[in-house]
Protein backbone atom coordinates (compact mmCIF):
# COMPACT_ATOMS: atom_id res chain seq x y z
CA UNK A 1 0.00 0.00 0.00
CA UNK A 2 0.52 3.64 -0.73
CA UNK A 3 2.47 5.32 2.47
CA UNK A 4 -0.30 6.40 4.96
CA UNK A 5 0.25 9.59 7.38
CA UNK A 6 -3.24 10.60 8.35
CA UNK A 7 -3.47 7.90 10.74
CA UNK A 8 -6.59 7.65 13.43
CA UNK A 9 -5.67 5.65 16.54
CA UNK A 10 -8.04 3.87 18.96
CA UNK A 11 -7.58 1.70 22.16
CA UNK A 12 -9.25 -0.37 24.38
CA UNK A 13 -9.90 0.91 28.10
CA UNK A 14 -6.80 -1.46 29.42
CA UNK A 15 -3.73 0.28 31.03
CA UNK A 16 -1.37 -1.13 28.57
CA UNK A 17 -3.53 0.24 25.49
CA UNK A 18 -4.21 3.63 26.92
CA UNK A 19 -0.23 4.09 27.41
CA UNK A 20 0.92 3.04 23.81
CA UNK A 21 -1.58 5.17 22.83
CA UNK A 22 -0.40 8.42 24.31
CA UNK A 23 3.14 7.47 23.18
CA UNK A 24 2.03 6.47 19.49
CA UNK A 25 0.05 9.72 19.38
CA UNK A 26 2.99 11.80 20.77
CA UNK A 27 5.23 10.23 17.92
CA UNK A 28 2.95 9.84 14.28
CA UNK A 29 -0.21 12.65 15.63
CA UNK A 30 -3.63 11.48 15.65
CA UNK A 31 -6.85 12.84 13.24
CA UNK A 32 -10.61 12.33 13.21
CA UNK A 33 -11.80 8.86 11.92
CA UNK A 34 -13.11 11.54 9.01
CA UNK A 35 -9.98 12.37 7.93
CA UNK A 36 -8.07 9.21 8.40
CA UNK A 37 -6.36 6.95 5.81
CA UNK A 38 -5.90 4.01 7.76
CA UNK A 39 -7.59 3.25 11.47
CA UNK A 40 -4.63 2.00 13.74
CA UNK A 41 -6.74 -0.62 16.74
CA UNK A 42 -4.47 -1.04 19.75
CA UNK A 43 -5.95 -3.78 22.05
CA UNK A 44 -7.12 -7.67 21.54
CA UNK A 45 -9.84 -9.21 19.35
CA UNK A 46 -12.79 -8.32 21.17
CA UNK A 47 -11.87 -4.22 20.42
CA UNK A 48 -11.27 -5.36 16.90
CA UNK A 49 -14.36 -6.36 16.45
CA UNK A 50 -16.15 -3.00 18.18
CA UNK A 51 -13.92 -1.29 16.06
CA UNK A 52 -14.78 -2.82 12.81
CA UNK A 53 -18.66 -2.86 13.34
CA UNK A 54 -17.96 1.02 15.12
CA UNK A 55 -16.11 2.07 11.70
CA UNK A 56 -17.77 -0.04 9.01
CA UNK A 57 -19.02 3.52 7.95
CA UNK A 58 -15.19 4.93 7.42
CA UNK A 59 -13.71 4.36 4.00
CA UNK A 60 -10.27 3.45 5.59
CA UNK A 61 -9.21 -0.19 6.43
CA UNK A 62 -7.94 -0.88 10.63
CA UNK A 63 -4.71 -2.44 11.03
CA UNK A 64 -4.46 -3.78 14.68
CA UNK A 65 -1.87 -4.20 17.41
CA UNK A 66 -1.64 -6.99 20.13
CA UNK A 67 -2.27 -4.62 23.65
CA UNK A 68 -4.27 -7.60 24.09
CA UNK A 69 -5.07 -11.16 25.09
CA UNK A 70 -5.28 -13.52 22.24
CA UNK A 71 -4.68 -11.24 19.16
CA UNK A 72 -5.85 -13.57 16.91
CA UNK A 73 -6.84 -10.40 14.49
CA UNK A 74 -3.94 -7.97 15.44
CA UNK A 75 -0.46 -7.57 14.53
CA UNK A 76 2.51 -7.48 17.00
CA UNK A 77 2.89 -4.33 18.63
CA UNK A 78 5.87 -2.19 17.62
CA UNK A 79 5.95 1.63 18.29
CA UNK A 80 9.25 2.75 16.06
CA UNK A 81 8.07 1.55 12.75
CA UNK A 82 4.71 2.04 11.97
CA UNK A 83 4.74 4.37 8.63
CA UNK A 84 6.72 1.83 7.04
CA UNK A 85 4.59 -1.56 8.47
CA UNK A 86 1.50 0.24 7.07
CA UNK A 87 3.18 1.48 3.62
CA UNK A 88 3.59 -2.58 3.19
CA UNK A 89 0.79 -4.11 5.11
CA UNK A 90 -1.63 -6.82 3.44
CA UNK A 91 -5.78 -6.37 3.12
CA UNK A 92 -8.36 -8.77 3.95
CA UNK A 93 -11.36 -8.51 2.66
CA UNK A 94 -13.85 -10.05 5.08
CA UNK A 95 -18.03 -10.28 4.66
CA UNK A 96 -19.79 -10.35 8.23
CA UNK A 97 -22.96 -12.28 8.98
CA UNK A 98 -26.53 -10.65 9.06
CA UNK A 99 -28.48 -12.22 12.00
CA UNK A 100 -32.73 -11.63 12.24
CA UNK A 101 -34.24 -12.26 15.05
CA UNK A 102 -37.88 -12.51 16.58
CA UNK A 103 -38.34 -12.85 20.16
CA UNK A 104 -41.50 -14.03 22.46
CA UNK A 105 -42.82 -10.83 22.45
CA UNK A 106 -43.21 -10.13 18.89
CA UNK A 107 -39.79 -7.71 18.37
CA UNK A 108 -37.78 -7.97 15.52
CA UNK A 109 -33.69 -7.76 15.71
CA UNK A 110 -31.10 -7.37 13.32
CA UNK A 111 -27.21 -7.43 13.82
CA UNK A 112 -24.43 -8.12 11.73
CA UNK A 113 -21.51 -10.84 13.32
CA UNK A 114 -17.98 -10.61 12.00
CA UNK A 115 -16.80 -14.09 13.46
CA UNK A 116 -19.96 -15.88 15.02
CA UNK A 117 -23.72 -16.03 15.19
CA UNK A 118 -24.65 -18.35 17.99
CA UNK A 119 -27.81 -19.83 19.86
CA UNK A 120 -27.29 -20.59 23.28
CA UNK A 121 -29.75 -22.42 25.80
CA UNK A 122 -31.21 -19.24 28.89
CA UNK A 123 -32.09 -21.51 31.22
CA UNK A 124 -31.69 -24.69 33.04
CA UNK A 125 -33.10 -27.25 30.03
CA UNK A 126 -31.03 -28.14 26.76
CA UNK A 127 -32.42 -26.07 23.80
CA UNK A 128 -34.77 -27.84 21.38
CA UNK A 129 -33.91 -26.26 17.45
CA UNK A 130 -35.20 -26.99 14.50
CA UNK A 131 -32.68 -26.41 11.49
CA UNK A 132 -33.91 -25.08 8.38
CA UNK A 133 -31.02 -24.55 5.43
CA UNK A 134 -32.57 -22.27 2.55
CA UNK A 135 -36.11 -23.09 3.73
CA UNK A 136 -36.16 -26.82 3.84
CA UNK A 137 -36.00 -28.28 6.98
CA UNK A 138 -32.63 -30.28 7.54
CA UNK A 139 -32.68 -31.53 11.02
CA UNK A 140 -36.23 -31.56 13.31
CA UNK A 141 -34.65 -31.53 16.24
CA UNK A 142 -31.44 -30.66 17.90
CA UNK A 143 -31.49 -31.02 21.14
CA UNK A 144 -28.01 -28.94 22.80
CA UNK A 145 -26.58 -26.46 24.65
CA UNK A 146 -26.09 -24.01 21.54
CA UNK A 147 -25.32 -23.96 18.14
CA UNK A 148 -23.60 -21.16 15.83
CA UNK A 149 -22.96 -20.27 12.49
CA UNK A 150 -19.42 -18.48 11.55
CA UNK A 151 -17.35 -16.74 9.08
CA UNK A 152 -13.80 -18.12 8.28
CA UNK A 153 -12.41 -15.42 9.35
CA UNK A 154 -14.26 -16.00 13.12
CA UNK A 155 -13.97 -20.19 12.92
CA UNK A 156 -10.54 -20.10 14.78
CA UNK A 157 -12.77 -18.53 17.93
CA UNK A 158 -15.76 -19.65 19.45
CA UNK A 159 -16.23 -22.14 16.70
CA UNK A 160 -13.15 -23.92 17.04
CA UNK A 161 -13.32 -23.97 21.04
CA UNK A 162 -16.67 -26.13 19.98
CA UNK A 163 -14.90 -28.56 18.20
CA UNK A 164 -15.80 -26.91 14.86
CA UNK A 165 -13.41 -26.62 11.54
CA UNK A 166 -11.30 -24.00 10.90
CA UNK A 167 -11.40 -22.38 7.19
CA UNK A 168 -9.59 -21.32 5.13
CA UNK A 169 -10.20 -17.56 3.92
CA UNK A 170 -11.90 -17.42 0.76
CA UNK A 171 -13.36 -21.08 1.08
CA UNK A 172 -16.71 -19.61 0.42
CA UNK A 173 -17.72 -21.47 2.96
CA UNK A 174 -20.11 -21.08 6.48
CA UNK A 175 -19.62 -23.67 9.36
CA UNK A 176 -22.49 -24.64 11.25
CA UNK A 177 -21.55 -26.34 14.71
CA UNK A 178 -23.62 -27.80 17.80
CA UNK A 179 -22.44 -27.35 21.22
CA UNK A 180 -22.52 -30.35 23.33
CA UNK A 181 -25.19 -31.82 21.75
CA UNK A 182 -27.49 -34.45 23.00
CA UNK A 183 -29.81 -35.60 20.16
CA UNK A 184 -28.51 -36.34 17.85
CA UNK A 185 -25.69 -37.97 19.74
CA UNK A 186 -22.58 -35.76 19.32
CA UNK A 187 -24.01 -34.44 16.49
CA UNK A 188 -21.30 -31.43 15.37
CA UNK A 189 -22.58 -29.65 12.35
CA UNK A 190 -22.26 -29.40 9.21
CA UNK A 191 -20.34 -26.97 5.82
CA UNK A 192 -22.83 -24.89 4.26
CA UNK A 193 -22.18 -22.57 1.31
CA UNK A 194 -22.18 -18.94 2.55
CA UNK A 195 -25.05 -18.20 -0.16
CA UNK A 196 -26.62 -20.67 2.34
CA UNK A 197 -30.01 -19.46 4.76
CA UNK A 198 -29.69 -20.69 7.84
CA UNK A 199 -32.96 -20.47 10.23
CA UNK A 200 -33.08 -21.84 13.60
CA UNK A 201 -36.99 -22.16 14.89
CA UNK A 202 -36.42 -22.92 19.21
CA UNK A 203 -39.33 -25.42 20.20
CA UNK A 204 -40.45 -24.65 23.36
CA UNK A 205 -38.73 -21.70 23.93
CA UNK A 206 -41.22 -20.61 27.30
CA UNK A 207 -40.29 -24.38 28.65
CA UNK A 208 -36.63 -23.70 26.82
CA UNK A 209 -35.63 -20.53 26.50
CA UNK A 210 -32.88 -19.63 24.32
CA UNK A 211 -30.81 -16.35 23.54
CA UNK A 212 -29.02 -15.36 20.33
CA UNK A 213 -25.57 -13.87 20.46
CA UNK A 214 -24.01 -11.19 17.40
CA UNK A 215 -20.45 -10.94 18.06
CA UNK A 216 -21.15 -10.15 21.49
CA UNK A 217 -24.75 -8.47 20.90
CA UNK A 218 -27.33 -10.70 22.58
CA UNK A 219 -30.66 -10.97 22.10
CA UNK A 220 -32.99 -13.11 24.76
CA UNK A 221 -36.10 -15.13 24.10
CA UNK A 222 -35.84 -15.52 20.67
CA UNK A 223 -38.40 -17.70 18.82
CA UNK A 224 -36.70 -17.99 15.31
CA UNK A 225 -33.53 -17.01 14.04
CA UNK A 226 -32.12 -16.56 10.58
CA UNK A 227 -28.21 -16.14 9.67
CA UNK A 228 -26.95 -15.71 6.34
CA UNK A 229 -23.65 -13.87 4.42
CA UNK A 230 -23.82 -10.15 4.00
CA UNK A 231 -21.24 -9.47 0.58
CA UNK A 232 -22.57 -6.12 0.91
CA UNK A 233 -20.81 -4.72 3.90
CA UNK A 234 -16.67 -5.83 3.20
CA UNK A 235 -14.63 -5.21 6.80
CA UNK A 236 -10.82 -4.66 5.48
CA UNK A 237 -8.22 -5.50 7.75
CA UNK A 238 -4.70 -4.72 7.18
CA UNK A 239 -1.90 -7.40 8.43
CA UNK A 240 2.06 -7.53 8.27
CA UNK A 241 3.26 -9.80 5.12
CA UNK A 242 3.18 -13.10 5.75
CA UNK A 243 0.52 -13.06 8.75
CA UNK A 244 -2.33 -12.30 7.16
CA UNK A 245 -5.22 -14.24 8.03
CA UNK A 246 -4.83 -17.40 5.37
CA UNK A 247 -1.14 -17.93 7.34
CA UNK A 248 -2.70 -17.53 10.55
CA UNK A 249 -5.99 -20.05 10.38
CA UNK A 250 -2.79 -22.36 8.44
CA UNK A 251 -0.68 -22.07 11.50
CA UNK A 252 -3.45 -22.60 13.86
CA UNK A 253 -4.11 -26.44 12.75
CA UNK A 254 -0.42 -27.31 13.12
CA UNK A 255 0.11 -25.58 16.69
Amino acid sequence: MSEMTKIAFVASSVMIAQTSLDRLVRRYGNVSLEEAEVIVALGGDGFMLQTLHSTMAVDAPVYGMNRGTIGFLMNEFHDDDLIERLAVAEEEDIHPLRMVAECADGSHHEALAINEVSLLRAGPQAAKLRISIDDKVRMEELVCDGALVCTPAGSTAYNYSAHGPILPIGSDVLALTAMAAFRPRRWRGALLSNRSKVRFDVIEPEKRPVMADADSRSVRDVIWVEIRSHPEVVHRILFDPGHGLEERLTREQFT
